[in-house]
């Protein structure tokens, strides 16, 4: 029997260093169209519609910033300059250029795609922490440029962004807005999903896992780091300018740092490195944002206890404890945790047959 060692892999085979962190079903895509008709019935139950589509444009966000940090291994800290790039450049072209929506959000998407390109050159050759503050600085330094220039109002922001119409759609109508809004982020969706469960992903994976065995089989790894960068800035800016649309406006809060730490939050709390995690990271963490106060006032009144009427100023309070429960219990996410829990299950029953 020759003891020859088996022939080398080509550069154009996928490493297989790893395996993918998403835990794959039969038919996952069943799955995930009974979730976004389940989520499309969600007007006509009474459900808010702005609040839905706001949960949208962050889950959309939440996911441009997974496919970074969960399948490629880049914590960035600076993903809200591409959020207010894209939110400010949409508010701008339908409001002073007079351009339609559709146009409109892709200008802002192309210019978030820009900003991105501008900063993975300058970042994607580091790595690790220095990788991260590089991304932070880059971001702080548009943060002020937007709190200086003149077609962004400032600290008063962009205000009264008018919605326009879309391919004949009225956009003035909230439920048609809402069906547009989720056909968006339907498509950001399917295009992560895509990218993912592709040779492209396959080796992006390969590069979180182990960057110097993807390298050793002939990858050039800063650029597919780089691709994976404007990608995931491209997307975040199409939610940043699905964002403005959906509120008219356009706020120095899009592109400050702190939006960078709540994307992180979604992402780590929903379940960093599946495809579903960050959408419920993001319904956790906007939920508590907008009814923090109304489930103050209910504790209060259930318990007697004065200081839970003020639980809705205190925001950044329940969302830290959040994340150190997150830190410490639930190290893989609400999703993570139940998709583990669910693979002892499977295992336990496997074993019992």
């Amino acid at each position: 029997m020759s003891n020859a060692a088996p022939p080398s892999q080509s550069p154009s085979t996928p490493s297989p260093v790893a395996n993918p962190v998403t835990v794959k079903s039969k038919n996952p895509l069943l799955g995930y169209a009974a979730l976004f008709l389940a989520i499309a019935l969600l007007p006509t139950l009474g459900v808010y519609p702005i609040f839905v589509m706001k949960v949208l444009c962050y889950a959309l966000f939440a996911c441009a910033f997974n496919l970074l940090i969960g399948f490629t291994g880049l914590l960035s800290f600076g993903h809200a300059a591409f959020l207010g790039t894209a939110a400010y450049c949409t508010g701008h072209a339908l409001k002073v250029w007079g351009l339609p929506a559709p146009l409109g959000l892709l200008v802002g998407t192309l210019a978030a795609g820009g900003v991105g390109l501008l900063f993975g050159l300058l970042a994607i050759k580091r790595t690790g922490i220095y990788f991260s503050m590089i991304t932070l600085a880059l971001s702080q330094m548009l943060f002020f440029f937007f709190l200086q220039a003149s077609f962004t109002g400032g600290e008063d922001g962009l205000q009264s962004v008018p919605r326009g119409s879309f391919f004949g759609l009225d956009l003035s109508n909230d439920t048609t807005l809402f069906y547009v809004v989720l056909g968006i982020f339907i498509a950001g969706f399917w295009l992560i999903y895509r990218t993912v469960n592709s040779p492209f992903g396959q080796v992006l994976t390969s590069i979180r896992e182990n960057e110097a065995r993807a390298t050793s089989l002939g990858y050039d790894t800063d650029r597919f780091k780089l691709l994976a960068f404007v990608l995931s800035a491209a997307l975040a800016g199409l939610a940043g300018a699905t964002k403005t649309l959906v509120l008219g406006f356009a706020t120095l809060t899009d592109a400050v740092w702190t939006t960078s730490g709540l994307v992180i939050l979604m992402t780590l709390v929903g379940g960093m490195g599946t495809l579903v995690g960050p959408m419920v990271g993001a319904l956790i963490i906007i939920a508590l944002e907008n009814k923090i106060g109304d489930l103050g006032k209910a504790l209060a009144e259930l318990t007697g206890i004065n200081w839970f009427n003020g639980l809705g100023e205190s925001v950044s309070l329940v969302t830290g404890l959040i994340f150190i429960l997150c830190v410490l219990a639930f190290r893989r996410g609400v999703v993570g945790e139940a998709l583990a829990l669910r693979d002892r299950w499977l295992s336990k029953s496997s074993d019992k047959r």
